[in-house]
């Protein structure tokens, strides 16, 4: 994956604005959730945080590119039913048929777009803050399983796991 590290689109999911009351006066720091992706199964999460947004940004960008991962992609779509979880964040995602699109909320509509997944319907449960949204959403692509994958654990051919 190092290879191809220029064709990769990053987003902004999600610019935090913290301060620090000193006795100067109030210090503001900003962090910033960035998302990167391929569009071809690779995706990562990053934030940045520094006294100025771009840098903010930049630094996401640099963490996002360092924990890539990789998701199967089947026919546009996820192999399988998945639910992710992440502090008190909860993200099913389901597969679609053709034509269906990304039927998702903010922060996990961004991961999923990024990743390549063109149908997919997904529900987030629980708790709405985005950084939690986005880990439970690529915690449940990092629990997805394909048919080989499945059949290579249990040292069978997939012919024999079919039947």
């Amino acid at each position: 994956m190092k290879g191809n590290v220029s064709e990769l689109k990053e987003k902004v999911v999600f610019i935090n604005r913290v301060t620090k009351v000193v006795k100067g006066g109030r210090n503001f720091r900003f962090s910033a959730l960035v998302v990167v992706g391929d569009g071809k199964g690779h995706v990562g999460v990053g934030t940045g945080k520094s006294a100025e947004v771009p840098d903010a940004i930049r630094k996401g960008i640099e963490e996002a590119k360092k924990n890539l991962i990789y998701v199967p992609i089947i026919k546009d779509t996820i192999p399988h039913e998945v639910v992710g979880i992440f502090g008190k964040s909860k993200v099913l995602v389901m597969p679609a048929r053709k034509g269906t699109g990304i039927i998702a909320g903010g922060p996990v509509r961004s991961v999923l777009e990024l990743v390549g997944i063109k149908n997919v319907t997904a529900k987030s449960l629980g708790s709405n803050n985005p950084k939690n949204v986005v880990e439970a959403t690529i915690e449940a692509l990092l629990s997805l399983r394909t048919l080989e994958k499945i059949a290579e654990l249990r040292d069978k051919s997939v012919s024999e796991i079919i039947s």
